[in-house]
């Protein structure tokens, strides 16, 4: 489809959709007015994810074309847990969590967004708003009889868990409910007419849509985006070393950068496209490039994911830690640093310390492995006793891409 709205055109060419309840009265829509569109993001964590990026930038992508985003916070969904798709129940978090929680993921969004009171501003509400002052009975009356348990179980987040044999508790399947609920709260208070969200989202966002339809008459749409994989099929944002988080106290700004930086030469193209704002006639040439000279177009992706998520002064900094670390073989002012006391510290204990490995037990086969070098050096004992001078460094590397200063107090 050849689309007339300037933002399915750049949401299109970018490769962000994926599935459009109405892609035709979309794009109709978005050509003559400012759509209000939103996401919700349930505070499970102090932190979002890399995972969680590509939603963000669509919001971003809303706003640049015109458009204006609604961020919402899941501080009442996240209250149960959203089981698309999940093997279990999420594990169930108190309210203090989850307000601290809520507090701590909101800062990332005014990196991306630009929020304030103009028609194309972001605004920034949680559902616990009006999920917490529900009554049950005139809920389950008024919203509950619009929606069909057999269609409910014939989604592929619900169906599949139960054909597992799985158990799906009450709590989590009144999820869909609460979500869909949440997109007719917003079409009331905002205006809001578009949802959006990955594609383990459609039958939660299919039963918004039709939940204000029927209710109100109101007509509002849904789009979701392409599951997200690396060229060698597995899912995008999945590290040995856990989950890349996108605030700096749960991640450091280098290792942040360094995940960009170890793109697969196959994705550049793909995340270029999805995670910065550079012009597709620049993606283009980049992701052209062949041979060793893709590593340029794999800083660039660095510098602009690292750029947007972190700051101009973290990008330049983590660039430079990198080329100090690896180019020049030297230590970067960037990387990690474990204090080293004059008893010094044992060589697995410090992999461990440093958070390169899980465990003492995986320290001692990364020694085992040849993995662990100290100072470039190779080194097979995980016992060895470290030590630094007060006010020297040395280099502890695990692997080619983990790398830290341990320095002597």
């Amino acid at each position: 489809m050849t689309y007339t709205s300037s933002l399915l055109r750049l949401l299109d060419e970018r490769g962000y959709i994926h599935q459009l309840t109405d892609a035709e009265g979309l794009d109709a829509l978005a050509a003559k007015q400012v759509v209000p569109g939103y996401i919700g993001f349930d505070p499970t964590a102090p932190s979002l994810h890399v995972g969680h990026l590509v939603s963000i930038m669509m919001l971003r992508q809303l706003q640049r074309a015109g458009h204006k985003p609604i961020v919402v916070m899941g501080g009442g969904t996240g209250k149960i847990g959203d089981p698309s798709f999940k093997d279990e129940a999420r594990k169930l978090l108190t309210e203090d969590t989850i307000a601290e929680n809520v507090a701590s993921i909101r800062r990332v969004f005014e990196r991306f967004l630009t929020f304030g009171d103009g028609p194309s501003d972001a605004i920034l509400v949680d559902n616990a708003e009006w999920l917490d002052t529900l009554e049950y009975i005139p809920f389950l009356r008024d919203i509950g009889q619009h929606f069909s348990i057999n269609r409910m179980l014939s989604f592929d987040s619900v169906k599949l868990r139960l054909d597992r044999e799985q158990s799906l508790s009450f709590l989590e399947f009144n999820y869909m409910i609460l979500q869909a609920y949440d997109f007719l709260e917003l079409s009331r208070r905002a205006g809001c007419r578009l949802q959006m969200g990955g594609s383990d989202q459609w039958g939660n966002i299919v039963n918004g849509v039709e939940l204000s339809r029927r209710v109100d008459g109101t007509q509002v749409f849904g789009l979701t985006t392409p599951l997200l994989t690396n060229a060698d099929g597995t899912k995008m944002g999945k590290t040995v070393g856990g989950a890349v988080w996108l605030n700096e106290d749960q991640l450091p700004h280098f290792d942040y950068w360094q995940f960009w930086r170890n793109t697969d030469d196959r994705d550049v193209g793909k995340r270029l496209r999805l995670f910065t704002d550079l012009p597709l006639e620049e993606i283009e040439k980049l992701e052209a490039l062949q041979g060793s000279e893709i590593n340029a177009a794999k800083i660039v992706l660095a510098n602009e994911a690292t750029r947007l998520c972190r700051g101009d002064d973290a990008s330049k900094a983590a660039e430079a830690t990198a080329q100090a670390t690896f180019a020049a073989g030297g230590l970067g002012d960037d990387l990690p640093v474990l204090e080293v006391g004059a008893e010094g510290i044992r060589l697995g204990a410090a992999c461990t310390a440093l958070g390169f490995v899980g465990s003492n037990g995986e320290a001692k086969r990364k020694i085992a492995e040849g993995a662990v070098r100290l100072d470039d050096t190779p080194m097979d004992d995980p016992a060895l006793l470290v030590t630094v001078a007060s006010g020297e460094s040395r280099k502890l590397s695990v692997g080619k891409k983990k790398h830290g200063v341990l320095k002597g107090i």
